[in-house]
């Protein structure tokens, strides 16, 4: 959603790398860009002139002028700026002290209040709770039928005691929807639901109508949540939407849609501002589980390319198999070769976390390489799981026996080709090799020489290849002198360095890139001149 925002503030940002002071004219047209940049992602104009005021105030200030990298202060200020216009905090469903809990979802027609009805159900179904849907959306055509079965795949009942308009002509009277919002928050209280979820009727416009409808609901079910959902495709009309909600119903919290498009977002960041109402969830794809919490502070570091590894870790502890992982832990700590199993298993784990691009989206920086993974196959750990099924028992255990006879078995039973099979066996020998030097050294691989870090025998080639300490000369007066000469060098300590002189003794015009550094590292340094 927001790939075009964040490329255009990377870009940016990066003219500011490496300047030690910033001058006013630095700032006016950074603030510039800034706000090119989010009038370009569709955001309101009241938002962005207050955003972007607020930023050149504070970057003109004392805590730019005073710090020791100007460039990433700026930074700073702007991730701070923009978790203030999403919301500030994050904001989740206040529960009731009795009774169930009634959530009311709000919105136009189009905008996914059904789907997400069932997303909402299952995120609470996960946390606990025992929610209920409330089928009160008689107008739009097979609405009910619709909340029927997202209710089924998300395994929580539906209450609908009228079928409402089956087709666009109307066939059915379409009912009256307050009394059924009421009969149903009365059904979950007397069946011990502690949520009730009530999906309304939309239209494609705001009208009087379907505002005086949604506030009879309203008075009748008093809910302890209202909450407008929103397209974040909509552009720059949804600050007029929400503000018409926000006078007819009173919304309490915000809910963003299709987060997973490919419009420009600037919606998503202008509603929260605009009304004063946070947003509380994100809805991020078709599924049921493209359901999450939002998070502000989160949201705006994804927007800066600079990664949400707090939200991958949760992803990870709620679908990685605990009992898998401790007998892998069991496995290294054995010292047990690591099998062609333990590889599927591995992919498994990782496939059950969710999508791989989703996934790697989240990693710092990962807006640098969007290219390569918009290119990359999800499919590819189910051809990675067809092949290894392919393989007998022994030669999972054993893959050094697999010949090309067997190679070309295993190809035709997973239908790939035996070069996809060569490339597997060819990664998996790799990650052997590097589990087994894990499991030796206790710790990460090809970091010989620290403590806990050092790959199997790191230590020792370490050592083996030192330079040897010079031969003690033959002639007894020579090595004295030798002697004698090196304990003067041991009494006058480390030679100081010449003045101006800086990292590595290269003076100020030091550039990263004449060491010998791994590819890239020279732009971790700060880019060379």
């Amino acid at each position: 959603m927001f790939n075009s925002l964040s490329d255009r503030l990377t870009a940016t940002f990066k003219n500011l790398r490496g300047k030690g002071r910033l001058t006013e004219a630095d700032v006016d047209g950074t603030v510039r860009e800034i706000r090119r940049a989010l009038l370009d992602a569709d955001v309101a104009v009241p938002v962005v002139r207050e955003f972007t005021g607020r930023v050149r105030e504070r970057a003109l200030g004392a805590e730019v002028n005073a710090a020791l990298n100007p460039g990433q202060q700026i930074v700073k200020i702007v991730n701070e700026e923009l978790v203030e216009i999403l919301g500030g905090e994050t904001r989740r469903i206040r529960l009731a002290k009795t009774g169930p809990t009634v959530i009311m979802l709000a919105g136009l027609q189009g905008a996914g209040k059904t789907t997400l009805a069932g997303k909402l159900a299952k995120y609470l179904k996960a946390q606990g709770h025992s929610p209920m849907l409330v089928a009160s959306d008689l107008q739009r055509p097979n609405a009910v039928n619709q909340l029927q079965i997202v209710g089924q795949r998300a395994g929580v009942p539906v209450f609908a005691p009228h079928p409402g308009a089956t087709s666009t002509e109307l066939d059915h009277p379409a009912g009256d929807p307050v009394a059924v919002a009421r009969a149903g928050v009365e059904e979950a209280r007397r069946t011990l639901h502690d949520v009730v979820i009530v999906d309304t009727a939309g239209r494609t416009g705001v009208d009087a109508d379907m505002m005086e409808q949604a506030r009879q609901i309203r008075r009748a079910i008093v809910p302890n949540e209202v909450l407008f959902v929103i397209d974040s495709m909509i552009g720059q009309d949804a600050v007029n939407t929400a503000l018409a909600f926000d006078e007819g119903v009173n919304f309490t919290g915000i809910v963003l849609s299709k987060l997973d498009g490919d419009a420009r977002g600037g919606a998503a960041l202008s509603v929260a501002s605009v009304t004063g109402k946070p947003v509380m969830f994100a809805s991020t794809g078709e599924g049921l589980d493209d359901f999450e919490l939002f998070h502000p502070d989160r949201m705006a570091s994804r927007i800066l390319d600079l990664g949400d590894v707090l939200t991958l870790i949760e992803q990870a502890e709620q679908n990685w198999d605990k009992d898998e992982a401790a007998r892998m832990a069991k496995k290294f700590a054995d010292q047990e070769d690591f099998t062609l199993d333990d590889f599927l298993s591995q992919m498994q784990q990782i496939r059950n976390m969710g999508s791989m691009k989703k996934m790697l989206m989240m990693m710092p920086g990962a807006q640098n390489i969007r290219q390569q993974l918009e290119q990359f196959d999800e499919r590819e750990i189910d051809r990675v799981e067809a092949i290894v099924r392919s393989m007998t028992p022994h030669e999972r255990v054993a893959p050094k026996i697999i010949n090309g006879s067997r190679r070309a078995r295993i190809a035709r039973g997973s239908g790939v080709h035996v070069s996809e099979v060569n490339g597997l066996l060819e990664r998996f020998a790799q990650a052997q090799k590097m589990m087994k030097k894990m499991a030796a050294g206790g710790g990460m691989p090809g970091m010989p020489g620290m403590p806990g870090m050092g790959g199997g025998g790191g230590a020792r080639k370490s050592a083996k290849n030192a330079p040897k300490k010079k031969a003690r000369s033959g002639n007894p007066a020579k090595a004295a002198q030798e002697l004698k000469d090196a304990e003067a060098r041991r009494a006058a300590g480390p030679k100081p360095l010449p003045t101006g002189a800086s990292f590595g003794g290269q003076g100020e015009d030091f550039d990263p890139s004449q060491l010998n550094l791994p590819k890239g590292f020279d732009k971790f340094l700060g880019g060379s001149k």
